[in-house]
Parts: structure tokens; C-alpha cells; sequence
């Protein structure tokens, strides 16, 4: 299980790296919208191997309500960009 975790973690690198390199806001928007994904999904995969599902709340939380916030972010920044 710890080679999963390792792997999950090391798939946690890419978005960050292609956001740090791109200066385009929407590329760091979908960077930072899977990098939310991925950590929720290592949150929920720890609720189970741990067999704690006040930890795979948090986790399904963080699914539903994390990227949406982050696209409204995103859609306010376009229009702002937009006006400008």
C-alpha cells in the first residue's frame, strides 16, 4: 500500500510543475483544480486503508465543493481579464 501512496504523491508533481512553468491563468487553474483532486482522492484512499470515515468526509468535501469554488475563482478572474 505505501507504493500507492508513493505513487499518488509523485502523480501530485506534474500539475505542479506544468503550473509553475505556464503563465497562463487557466493552466495554473486546472493545475491547482487537479492537484484538489488528487489530494481528495489520497484523503479518501486513506479513509479506507485506516477504516475512518470522518477522514473520507473531509475527503468527498473537498471533492465537491473544492473544485467548484476554484472555478468560480477561475471564471471571475476571466472576466476580469475580459473588462480590462
Amino acid at each position: 500500500m505505501n507504493i500507492i501512496l508513493i505513487a499518488m504523491i509523485i502523480s501530485l508533481l506534474i500539475p505542479i510543475y506544468v503550473g509553475w512553468q505556464n503563465e497562463d491563468i487557466w493552466q495554473k487553474m486546472l493545475a491547482l483544480a487537479s492537484i484538489s483532486s488528487k489530494t481528495a482522492i489520497m484523503i479518501l484512499f486513506i479513509s479506507i486503508l485506516r477504516d475512518d470515515w470522518m477522514i473520507g468526509i473531509v475527503g468527498v468535501i473537498i471533492l465537491t465543493v473544492g473544485n467548484a469554488g476554484l472555478m468560480l475563482l477561475a471564471q471571475v478572474i476571466k472576466r476580469m481579464t475580459m473588462r480590462s
